[in-house]
């Protein structure tokens, strides 16, 4: 088990077994290697290039692969006995569903949207500003 937390940085893997991983981060890694296949991968193979040492389980990625075709993130077409999954957006396109779904949610979206812009972080403030207005290089 590495020790090195430099040697982690460095490679994309997941969380050593018994860690938790930070919401979304398995969906994150799967639509990364759905994206990187350039085609579409049956979930043993989504899973061989996530952990090629075999500690994720082919569960795991199931109810992933399942989850992400819910949410429309990735296709999903039958292929004999199994399923073959390809991705629709990637890591930042999932998370801003999440975000207008949670905004979907609420009666009060001036409230919500006005509280976020204030709780955003000054750079963040700033790109949101020239991205409402377009501007380029935003």
């Amino acid at each position: 088990m590495d020790t090195d937390p430099e040697d982690r940085a460095d490679r994309a893997e997941l969380p050593d077994q018994g860690e938790r991983r930070r919401p979304g981060e398995l969906e994150a890694a799967v639509l990364a290697v759905l994206r990187d296949a350039g085609s579409s991968l049956t979930p043993g193979q989504v899973r061989d290039l996530l952990d090629p040492t075999g500690g994720l389980s082919y569960s795991a990625v199931v109810t992933t692969l399942v989850r992400l075709h819910g949410k429309r993130a990735v296709t999903r077409r039958r292929e004999g006995r199994a399923y073959r999954y390809g991705a629709l957006t990637d890591a930042a396109g999932l998370v801003a569903q999440r975000m207008n779904a949670l905004l979907h949610a609420e009666d009060d979206r001036a409230t919500v949207l006005r509280r976020f812009v204030h709780e955003l972080e000054p750079g963040d403030e700033e790109l949101l500003r020239r991205l409402l207005a377009d501007e380029p290089g935003a």
